[in-house]
């Protein structure tokens, strides 16, 4: 029945039960002229009830509870209160606890309090505000170095890192989606854990490519005496493929590590006559190995599996070889953005 039609009814109910007729004959008299189309007797029966206790009104009562529009400054404010209180409550329960249906809390949600829930983004650590400070200005400091001759700055600079290299790490979720018919529905794919076999490898380059890529032997600790020595190699290696380079001041970029800040190794860099990069600590969105060089390089790894060590070494070193002197160059430009980046958010990590 459509809202006019009940009106009527409701009309003719009105005044038949102020003529004092029953249900019974109201329900008789309806059908007779308005057939199967009439209302229920059920229907009769609870107006004709209503009429007769002073109901005047030929419209539905209000229902008790929600207001006709719930969106109002104070629903707002209790459904801002709420979230602000446990961040992860699901939108049932802030529903349950603001007596405000799913519907009208998600576009407060949304629409008025521009919220959104989102998953919790894994970062190295919780830093400090003493920590964001420091990265705030390591950056500054390298930008402020940069200002005169930004292409002698970067061109100088020899940056590297150890990384774990596995003989099988799978493809994510992601990385595993293909283009589908609709009738042929989604792909399987077989939860696979990640290998436990797998070798360290040390990596240092600079804007024009490899300089010293090293596989670290079983059973060898990287202490401060293997990494002096590594750095003496390392020399050697910069004399052997970049002429000049040492005569015009090499900047080396590497992080915290306690074998990197070790008085034997501060001591061997002043020999070999390195300058050493300001770099703060828990910071690998502003060190170019882990931002740029290791990502690549194990994203071109994943999903394919190793037999051994020499196979995976070498797919390791045909990764790097396939590499042009422009792609290196792009990992250590990328260091002034992400600078910029950092002192703009205030030193807290710089999303990928």
């Amino acid at each position: 029945m459509s809202t006019v039609s009940k009106i009527e009814y409701r009309a003719v109910i009105k005044f038949l039960t102020k003529e004092g007729n029953t249900p019974q004959e109201i329900k008789k008299r309806l059908d007779g002229v308005y057939g199967t189309a009439g209302p229920s007797y059920t229907t009769v029966k609870e107006w004709a009830k209503r009429f007769r206790l002073g109901y005047e009104s030929l419209e539905d009562e209000e229902r008790p509870g929600r207001p006709a529009d719930s969106i109002t400054s104070e629903n707002i404010s209790i459904v801002e209160q709420i979230v602000l209180t446990d961040r992860r409550l699901k939108v049932k329960e802030i529903s349950a606890m603001s007596n405000l249906s799913d519907t009208v809390v998600r576009r407060i949600l949304h629409e008025h309090l521009g919220m959104n829930k989102v998953s919790a983004r894994w970062v190295p650590k919780l830093l400090s505000a003493i920590q964001r400070q420091r990265r705030v200005e390591c950056a500054r400091s390298f930008l402020a170095l940069c200002e005169v001759n930004p292409t002698r700055v970067l061109e100088s600079i020899v940056t590297g890192d150890k990384t774990m290299v596995l003989y099988f790490d799978p493809l994510s979720k992601m990385e595993s989606m293909e283009w589908r018919r609709p009738e042929e529905g989604a792909p399987l794919k077989a939860k696979v854990l990640k290998s436990k076999r797998k070798i360290m490898a040390t990596v240092f380059w600079d804007c024009k490519g490899i300089l010293l890529l090293d596989f670290k032997e079983p059973n060898t600790t990287i202490n401060a005496t293997y990494y002096s020595t590594f750095l003496t190699t390392l020399k050697q290696k910069i004399r052997e493929k970049r002429r000049g380079m040492l005569s015009k001041g090499v900047r080396l970029l590497h992080d915290n590590a306690p074998v990197h800040t070790a008085s034997v190794v501060q001591i061997a860099m002043k020999d070999l006559g390195f300058e050493q990069l300001d770099h703060p600590p828990y910071s690998p969105d502003i060190a170019p190995s882990d931002y740029y060089l290791f990502r690549d390089l194990k994203k071109s790894l994943r999903g394919r599996h190793f037999s051994t060590d020499e196979e995976l070494k070498a797919a390791v070193i045909d990764f790097f070889d396939s590499k042009d002197t422009a792609y290196f160059c792009k990992g250590i430009e990328l260091l002034i953005s992400r600078c910029n980046k950092c002192i703009e958010i205030g030193g807290n990590y710089i999303e990928k």
